[in-house]
């Protein structure tokens, strides 16, 4: 791994490098090579230490040993390739690659993988090890690893097959006898589709607590938020429009003064009365059709929301929303008109005779029932986060509470669990009202404040709360409504002149406008009772039920009238490619189950090898020498020159010294197993090597003899060499491999001439 950027490489290159290595070798059904040359100290490999962090069991781990041919001269890497040195579970595999001569030589691959195979025929601490040593013998280990991890894999990979298999049966059964040109599958298909959304708009609208369908556990939807609309969106909105209390003395003072003229009034003038009333029962519309706009957007919803159902077919679907929504804004219009209707009749007489109406006499006598606050007792009303503002200091910002808020108090906790409650706000005597968001605020904010003037909270004149958006915003404040939280009432400011006349307004002329006042504030409950039960109704018989109406009998006629039934039902080419794509996988499936049959039976797979101690694979183990490798010209990871033979005097022979090892048993499973075979006994001596001089002579005598071949069916290997008698008079030199050519026959030594 490259540790110090060059050139233009980033200066975080050794990171990159190490994040997409850990991108593979973290996969499960990866083999993992952990590469080291044989010149550098095996203890600093980086890729046994990666290999540790992902495989510490060392199921995924092989040892990959290069640069064999580059070791310096009287050192060999035989106790690592026997796994003796630093065990892995699976051993080391030792390879000779081309240089970087050979490289720029194009050299043949056929001819480098020759090269190594005669490198570690002739090598004498390899001959032993070459069939399992090389390129091709990498090559057979890792194509067995990877059966091995396919027949692991296989009961799980059945198992998800199978399940898969199942999951597209059901749709399969109806793809398989498909033909698109059926008109009367095309028929049958519509005359369903429609069917089906005719029942998912009518349970959308009156509940999903029926059937098998699925009912939203997250949020409102559909008739609930139509219902939230009639009960707190609607009765909020006309308590806005109600004008506040010295506005509406100021408007009764002038409607009588301007009765009266120039004549000072006697009598309290009714027609005052009829005035105030009428202009507060026009105020009433907007709230109403404001109501129908609210109830449309809900239902463009719930058709947006059911006609995505459709979209296997699209011309069809877009039909369905067009005639629906078509005859949906048909019955806005009719639902609109209802409501202007019902306004004007409110308008048209003054039922002054109701029984509910407190009459002159009361009145007069100042015993007009004040507006009593419901009494729901303490029931909650809502639940929900909010955002408190100008708690803790400009730098906290806005902090999110859980509100509960009931019909008597607010209170707020640290989170949905209710367990650490903050504080309990009482809200008699509140008031509630917009309040301008912070410049670092995307959150819309509105407040409650005391008329009077007195803290709130602490030693806050107003609490400051905040919503995502606007719709939240609305929904609190009808929430507040229902627990008798009522918005502030803003009025145009009274210029100089009006003030004064109301600070010399005559006793008789009060006491006429606080009569006035009662009788319009006892009518007017009866008005608003009325319009507000009877908007709901309206906006269910004329426009809800007449669309569901609509749809049960009417929609069919509107489709067949629409155009040709064939081009509706046309499928989408999406839909069309899922259809082959499920074929297709549905067919995959069956013959990838086949195949994994087949290899269960027909494929064979080796043993994992055993645990080995591999606790030096620590970054602690490293040695420090300096230079993070062995030291120049010694033994690699510890290992001893390999002498094989010793030098001849003329005087006579000398018997090779053997120092080297004797060979492990070849390693299993991949790449080798621990030796186990006498770990502290004494060296057993192996067969003494001959020089490269000796074998090319013996390889040339032999072949011309018609005997041995290097590359014939024994793997290469020369004939075994006898050892000579000692003192025997030799002819050349032995070299550092071995002793000479066997003669024919043994030599009998010859008794010395001064011999008795």
């Amino acid at each position: 791994m490259t540790k110090v950027p060059v050139g233009d490489q980033p200066p975080d290159i050794e990171i990159q490098i190490r994040n997409m290595l850990m991108q593979f070798i973290t996969q499960e059904n990866s083999l993992i090579l952990a590469v080291s040359p044989a010149n550098a100290d095996l203890a600093n490999s980086d890729a046994l230490k990666l290999a540790k962090e992902v495989d510490p069991q060392g199921l995924r781990t092989i040892g990959v040993i290069t640069k064999l041919d580059l070791m310096d001269e009287g050192t060999d890497a035989r106790e690592i390739l026997e796994n003796r040195l630093l065990p892995l579970r699976r051993g080391y595999i030792g390879v000779v690659n081309r240089s970087q001569r050979d490289i720029e030589g194009k050299k043949d691959i056929k001819v480098a993988q020759d090269s190594e195979r005669k490198f570690f025929l002739t090598h004498p601490a390899y001959r032993n090890l070459a069939d399992k040593m090389g390129t091709p013998y990498l090559q057979r280990v890792l194509n067995q690893q990877l059966t091995n991890h396919i027949r692991d894999t296989l009961p799980g990979l059945r198992d998800k097959l199978q399940k898969q298999l199942a999951l597209m049966e059901k749709d399969v059964q109806d793809y398989k006898n498909f033909r698109p040109d059926d008109p009367s599958r095309k028929t049958k298909l519509m005359l369903q589709m429609i069917q089906g959304f005719s029942t998912d708009f009518e349970r959308n609208i009156e509940g999903s607590g029926h059937g098998n369908s699925e009912v939203n556990t997250i949020e409102l939807s559909g008739g609930a938020r139509i219902n939230r609309i009639f009960h707190e969106r609607f009765p909020y909105e006309m308590v806005k429009r109600v004008p506040d209390e010295k506005e509406l003395r100021r408007k009764i003072a002038y409607a009588i003064r301007n009765i009266h003229g120039v004549r000072l009034g006697l009598f309290t003038p009714d027609k005052a009365f009829e005035l105030i009333v009428k202009e507060q029962i026009r105020m009433l519309q907007d709230p109403a059709v404001k109501c129908v706009d609210l109830v449309v957007a809900e239902l463009s919803q719930i058709l947006k929301k059911i006609t995505e159902r459709l979209a296997r077919y699209p011309r069809f679907r877009d039909e369905i929303d067009r005639i629906v929504t078509t005859h949906i804004r048909e019955r806005e219009q009719s639902a609109k008109d209802h409501m202007k209707q019902m306004v004007d009749i409110e308008l048209a007489y003054m039922n002054t005779n109701h029984e509910d109406f407190i009459g002159f006499t009361r009145a007069a006598q100042g015993a007009a029932e004040q507006p009593q606050k419901q009494k729901l007792g303490n029931q909650v009303i809502r639940k929900g986060y909010l955002a408190i503002h100008n708690v803790g200091g400009f730098m906290r910002g806005a902090k999110d509470f859980f509100f509960v808020l009931t019909s008597e108090n607010l209170s707020w906790f640290r989170d949905e669990s209710e367990s650490e409650k903050k504080f309990m706000l009482p809200l008699e005597g509140l008031r509630i009202r917009d309040s301008e968001s912070g410049f670092l605020s995307r959150k819309l904010t509105f407040a409650l404040f005391s008329p009077d003037g007195r803290n709130v909270f602490k030693d806050l004149k107003q609490l400051e709360l905040s919503c995502e958006n606007q719709d939240e915003v609305d929904n609190w404040k009808a929430s507040f409504l229902r627990a008798g939280v009522y918005p502030e009432k803003t009025s145009a400011p009274a210029k100089e002149e009006e003030a004064a006349e109301e600070e010399i307004m005559d006793p008789q002329l009060e006491r006429q406008v606080e009569t006035i006042r009662n009788l319009v504030e006892s009518y007017m409950r009866i008005v608003s009772k009325n319009v507000r039960d009877l908007v709901p109704k309206t906006i269910m018989y004329s426009m809800i039920n007449e669309s569901k109406e609509f749809i049960q009998t009417e929609l069919i006629p509107s489709l067949y009238s629409a155009g040709d039934q064939n081009t509706l039902m046309e499928e989408s080419l999406e839909e069309s490619t899922r259809r082959e794509e499920m074929l297709r996988m549905y067919n995959a499936c069956k013959e990838a189950l086949k195949i994994i049959g087949d290899v269960s039976v027909q494929t064979v797979a080796t043993a994992v090898p055993p645990p080995v101690k591999d606790d030096w694979i620590q970054a602690s183990s490293a040695p420090e020498n300096g230079h993070g490798g062995p030291p120049r010209g010694g033994p690699i990871g510890g290992i001893r020159p390999n002498h094989t033979g010793g030098s001849i005097g003329s005087g006579g022979a000398q018997t090779p010294s053997i120092s080297r090892s004797a060979p492990a048993p070849p390693p299993g499973g991949g790449g080798g197993a621990v030796n186990m075979g006498f770990p502290s006994g004494p060296r057993i001596p192996a067969r003494p090597s001959p020089s490269m001089n000796d074998i090319a002579g013996m390889a040339a005598a032999a072949t011309a003899n018609g005997g041995w071949n290097p590359n014939g069916p024994s793997g290469g290997l020369p004939p075994p060499l006898l050892p000579t008698r000692p003192g025997q008079q030799q002819q050349q030199q032995y070299g550092m491999g071995g002793p000479p050519p066997v003669p024919g026959r043994p030599m009998v030594p010859t008794r010395p001439a001064n011999a008795k």
